[in-house]
This record gives C-alpha cells, sequence and structure tokens, in this order.
C-alpha cells in the first residue's frame, strides 16, 4: 500500500446502509456511488494526510492526488473516494487494485463532505450546508473533483446511473449530520443488480462440513468455443446442494469440456456442459470472468448453446423473468448475521461469503472454518498471550490495519490484559486468545493472521522463546533464506541448543528456541545478538545484520534479533497469512528444509493434513528452556 504508513489517530469515516429501492423525497439529496477507495484528507495541519478508512496512509500510493491536495488554499478536512478509470471513462475498481503496475492510471478523488474548515468542524452542521461550504472552499484540479448531487429526484437519477453503467447511487438525508463510524440509515446505498445466465461445466470438492459439492465451475459460448468464466459457491442452502448434486452426478463426464481446463484449489468432476444457470454478479473482467458470482436459479428454459457473452440479456428480459424468484440465500439472505455457539458464548458471523483472498476464492467463511479445523494446534501457542490484531474486514487486496487496544468494543466474554505503553503514557487492553469462540469472533473482524507476544500470562517480563527471523530482501531468493536457516542450524548445534524452525508463511524463515521465561527480554535479545552475529560471520555474503533499509544491501537477508523485544510480534505457527496462495506458517523438521522449498506449499488447502500426520513440531518450543549460560561457554569454547 504505497508506504504502507498506519496512522496512530485517524477519523473514520461515516457509513452507509444497503437498500433496495431508489425513491423520491424532497428531504434527500442523491449522489454517484463510486466504486473505489474511501479517502479521507486532512488538510488542517502543516503536514498533510491523506488516508483509507482504515487509517493506512495512501500519500505514496497516490502521490498525484496528494499533490493536488497541496494546493488548496483553506485549512480543511474532506471525505471522498478515489476513483480509477478504463480507457472508455467507466470507473474500474479492478484497475484500481493494480495501480502500482500502471503509475499513469486515470484517476480522481471525489470529494462529497466536509467535516472541518478554518479552525471550525462543520460536522454538527446539515450535509447540505456542508456541501454548500465545501462546492465554495474546494479548488478543483484535474484530480480532485467535487462530487455534486440532486435533490428529491432520486428515482430519475438512478436510471440514468444505469444507463451510464454505474455502480448506483447514495441517498443521503439532507439535513443529516456527519457521524465518525456509523452505517446510519441517514445515507442510503442502493445498487444495481446484475444478473445472467451460465452454463455448469463441473463442480468442486466440498470443504469442511459442507455436503454436496464445494463451488460450480461455470462458462459460456464465444464464437463456438466453451470457455471459462469463473466458479461461484455461494447462493445455496443444505437442499439446493443436495438437488442439485444429485442432478450434477447424472451427467458426469471423465474429460473437461473446456479446450484448457481451469487451475481450481480443489478436485473436479466435470460435466457435461448442458445445464443453465442464473447468477447475480458485481461486474464482468476484461478476461471474461464474472466478479463475485452467486448462484439464483437453475434456468431449464434455457438451453446451453444459446448462452453466450454477445448476447444482450440485461434489457430483453421478459416479463416472467423479471419477476421470477430466485433461490434461497440469495445475496440479501447471505448478508444476513447467522450464528454459532462455541464455548457455551454466541458469536455472530456475518458476511461469510466474502471474498478474502480474491485471486484464490477463498471467503471469510473459509478462514473461519481453517481456524476452527485447526484450533487444538495453534491454541496452545496463543494461550495467554497479547496479540495484535493483524485485521482484513476487506479482503487481502483492501487496506489491512493493525489493532492493539480492544477499548470497549468487544464482549464481556473476550479475554483481555491491560500492558501500559511507555510511547503513549496509557494502558492497552490487548486481547488473549484461549478458545475456539474467541477465534472464531476475531476471525469475524477480518483477523486472518494471529501475531501473539514470546512471553505469556502471568509473566509477561520474561520471553518463553527466543525468535530469530530471517527476512529477505527483495532480490533473495527462498533457496538463500533455506542455506541461512541452514547456517543458523551448524551454529546451534555447535552450542548443543535445538531450535525448531517454521515458514513464516510470506518469504522468510522463523527459527524458534524455547527459553522457559527464565531470562527476561533484554538477556534474550542480547542473546540472540549473539547468535545472528555467528551466522552472519559465517555466511556474510547473503546476510546483514544492518536494520535500515536506506543502508542494507538490497541482496542480503536481515538477520532480525529484535524481535525479542517486549511487544513485538511474528505471525503464530498454524497462522494464515494475508499473501496471495493463503499460504500457512508451518513447522518444518529440519531435513526438510531442502533448497526447492516454497511457503506456499503449506496452504489453507493441505495444512490440516499435513499437521495431523506430523503432529504439532513446535510444541516443544512451549517446553522446558535452554541454559543460555552453559550455550555462553560452549561458544566461547568454540571461538
Amino acid at each position: 500500500m504505497g508506504d504502507e504508513k498506519k496512522l496512530e489517530n485517524f477519523i473514520k469515516p461515516m457509513l452507509a446502509k444497503i437498500s433496495e429501492n431508489a425513491f423520491d423525497d424532497k428531504d434527500w439529496i442523491f449522489e454517484i456511488k463510486w466504486d473505489g477507495y474511501r479517502a479521507v484528507a486532512d488538510l488542517s495541519k502543516k503536514q498533510p494526510l491523506f488516508y483509507s478508512r482504515n487509517g493506512i496512509s495512501f500519500l505514496s500510493k497516490f502521490d498525484t492526488i496528494a499533490e493536488d491536495l497541496s494546493q488548496q488554499k483553506h485549512k480543511m478536512i474532506l471525505d471522498g473516494e478515489i476513483v480509477a478509470y478504463d480507457e472508455n471513462g467507466k470507473p474500474s475498481f479492478q484497475l484500481l487494485q493494480q495501480i502500482g503496475d500502471n503509475p499513469d492510471l486515470a484517476l480522481t478523488y471525489q470529494v462529497f463532505d466536509l467535516l472541518w474548515l478554518n479552525g471550525h468542524s462543520t460536522e454538527e452542521l446539515p450535509l447540505i450546508q456542508r456541501k454548500e461550504l465545501l462546492k465554495d472552499a474546494l479548488i478543483e484540479t484535474d484530480l480532485i473533483k467535487f462530487c455534486d448531487h440532486i435533490p428529491e429526484k432520486g428515482i430519475d437519477f438512478f436510471d440514468q446511473m444505469k444507463k451510464m453503467q454505474l455502480e448506483g447511487m447514495i441517498a443521503k438525508k439532507a439535513e443529516s449530520i456527519y457521524s465518525h463510524n456509523n452505517r446510519s440509515t441517514d445515507w442510503l446505498k442502493i445498487k444495481f443488480t446484475n444478473t445472467e445466465e451460465a452454463i455448469i461445466c463441473g463442480f468442486t470438492e466440498p470443504k469442511g462440513s459442507r455436503q454436496g459439492f464445494g463451488a460450480l465451475i461455470l462458462g459460456k459460448y464465444r464464437d463456438g468455443k466453451l470457455i471459462y468464466s469463473g466458479h461461484t459457491g455461494t447462493g445455496f442452502n443444505n437442499e439446493l446442494l443436495k438437488q442439485l448434486h444429485e442432478k450434477l452426478k447424472k451427467i458426469v463426464v471423465k474429460t473437461s469440456p473446456f479446450e484448457t481446463a481451469p487451475k481450481t484449489n480443489m478436485p473436479v468432476t466435470w460435466t457435461k456442459p448442458e445445464l443453465v444457470c442464473e447468477i447475480k454478479y458485481s461486474e464482468i473482467t476484461k478476461d471474461g470472468m464474472f466478479r463475485h458470482p452467486l448462484f439464483m436459479a437453475i434456468r431449464e428454459d434455457k438451453e446451453a448453446k444459446e448462452i453466450g457473452d454477445t448476447e444482450k440479456k440485461s434489457t430483453q428480459k421478459s416479463k416472467s423473468m423479471k419477476t421470477k424468484k430466485p433461490a434461497e440465500n440469495t445475496e440479501d439472505d447471505l448478508e444476513k448475521d447467522s450464528e454459532i455457539t462455541l464455548n457455551r458464548h454466541n458469536i455472530k458471523l456475518t458476511n461469510q461469503y466474502k471474498i478474502y483472498f480474491p485471486k484464490d476464492k477463498i471467503t471469510k467463511g473459509d478462514v473461519v472454518d481453517y481456524y476452527q479445523s485447526v484450533a487444538e494446534y495453534i491454541l496452545p501457542h496463543l494461550k495467554n498471550r497479547p496479540l495484535s490484531l493483524n485485521r482484513f474486514p476487506s479482503g487481502i487486496d483492501h487496506s489491512g490495519f493493525y489493532q492493539k487496544d480492544t477499548g470497549d468494543s468487544f464482549p464481556d466474554w473476550i479475554k483481555t490484559t491491560k500492558v501500559h505503553s511507555e510511547s503513549t503514557d496509557k494502558y492497552i487492553d490487548y486481547a488473549i486468545c484461549n478458545d475456539k469462540a474467541t477465534l472464531a469472533y476475531l476471525n469475524n473482524l477480518g483477523c486472518i493472521d494471529f501475531n501473539p507476544w514470546n512471553s505469556s500470562l502471568p509473566d509477561l517480563d520474561h520471553p518463553d522463546y527466543l525468535v530469530l527471523d530471517l527476512d529477505p530482501s527483495k532480490k533473495n531468493t527462498f533457496d538463500h533464506v533455506i542455506e541461512t536457516a541452514q547456517a543458523v542450524k551448524e551454529v546451534l548445534d555447535l552450542i548443543k541448543i535445538k531450535g525448531y524452525c517454521k515458514t513464516s508463511g510470506s518469504t522468510g524463515i522463523h527459527i524458534y528456541i524455547p527459553m522457559g521465561g527464565a531470562y527476561d527480554y533484554d538477556h534474550v535479545k542480547d542473546f540472540a545478538h549473539i547468535l545472528m552475529k555467528q551466522v552472519n560471520e559465517k555466511i556474510p555474503k547473503i546476510t546483514t545484520l544492518e536494520r535500515s533499509l536506506q543502508k542494507r544491501d538490497d541482496k542480503k537477508i536481515y538477520l532480525d534479533y529484535l524481535q525479542n523485544r517486549q511487544g513485538q510480534t511474528l505471525a503464530s505457527v498454524y497462522s494464515l497469512r494475508p499473501k496471495e496462495g493463503a499460504a500457512v506458517s508451518m513447522p518444518l523438521e529440519w531435513d526438510e528444509l531442502k533448497k526447492g522449498l516454497k511457503p506456499t506449499d503449506f496452504n489453507i488447502e493441505n495444512a490440516l493434513e499435513r499437521i495431523k500426520a506430523k503432529g504439532d513440531l513446535f510444541r516443544p518450543v512451549l517446553g522446558k528452556g535452554i541454559d543460555m549460560m552453559k550455550a555462553l561457554e560452549l561458544l566461547q569454547d568454540v571461538e
């Protein structure tokens, strides 16, 4: 995310609730619903701030907009949306996500609200007055635009948005005040429904407790050739899964109906391309893939040969099609909360079909299911440890943020511990995860990975283990990291210490040494430094102890011993990582650490099977600690 800076204090913007239908009302105004990144521009101080709704700085990622913001003459706080446009001038969220690969992308910052102006808060003023002040105060540029509105005529405006093929509209009460971090009925988002027919060409195996099948493989004809157009695992209830599975089993074939079989995360059973379904989707990508497809109904009145992407179906629907009742579990149903009971606590799970890993088609529900499946293995490594919560509520392609302080927002049954922060001179309530209920609750908040302290209650001053973090630079391969880990093993063998290694789940390797809470953080950190010096002396060409990125050779692996300070955290063993591929931080036996190994070899699909086969290889990390003085004496003898 550019400079990836997470702000400590930031404004969480006002949000809109979903509404079904457009309406006319003299007390409301109507704006375009932009498909982009929500962004707050704080120009009230000497140094401007420009950040996401989660407090992630946009100053580097969208530096051209930031530059135009510096031209503003008034001290203001603005609320708006960053929008990217394709070659036809249509907003494209897909392109916006690829800004790093396309720095010349056409962008605007559509500003629709004013929170503060020249020393005075405007939040208590009616919206219509805030917009009048904004229009006068804002200097429009090529990139910064005032987002206008129309009063009263919501239905006509909505129809116009549909003709322009935009995402929808936002309806706002003209007299509404600005309410931070509140999803209010004073603001409503009204979107269009895109539906289309697709051919069912196969189905994947189900995961977890799901019965029947996991997802339908979809296709359509282009120029007479069947092409893959995505897959959908949403929109089904248990009865529908069972009925459709029975229907599909009757048309199973051995080979793929596509010329080139698509890659899938689960094994596929192919079917004759005969059965047609209707889906709801958010958009069709340039390569013809449905984005966020959701199953609605089987279309027995359609033949597969009719289904092609050249047809203009959206404007040719018959009355019978318009009134056709979709299958159960449509998108509206999916937005409703569901409840599960774990450890005698009721946990609301929301939007379980939200895509968290877009390229891997892994949902929020898949993340919840994964952690429940490995709970008996991961929970001992989280028990009684303060957690830094790494939250990605909109999935890994959106801004994530770290949360340490639970504040007053968490339910009473979530265990927390107060820790004094010297930097802020206040107490922080850290979450503790000791059971399945807390795992599920935190996953539902968007916690994809878990980052525990090295020490645990009741003694947070003495770590249970030492961590050696092998952190590669951009020009290192994973084979270089493996070579470095092997050098660490040689050093540990010399001083008769047993270490335990795991993939980080990203690009590095972590090596843990049990300490048993016998030493304080300073002693453990100093010992880690000594070990890393030994490693650096063995392989100086590919390793460094230089912490500064500016000074560090980008061909060398950073031997990070500073993770052994109180409050520092790394992704836990068995934790998922918020990276493409949904890799898992996996413990390894030392003889498995060979060139050719990849971090993504261990992922959400195969982790449980491996863990069950190997057992908890990391359990000794929580056991009896080493004798540090004896190890230092041996090291002195070696030298």
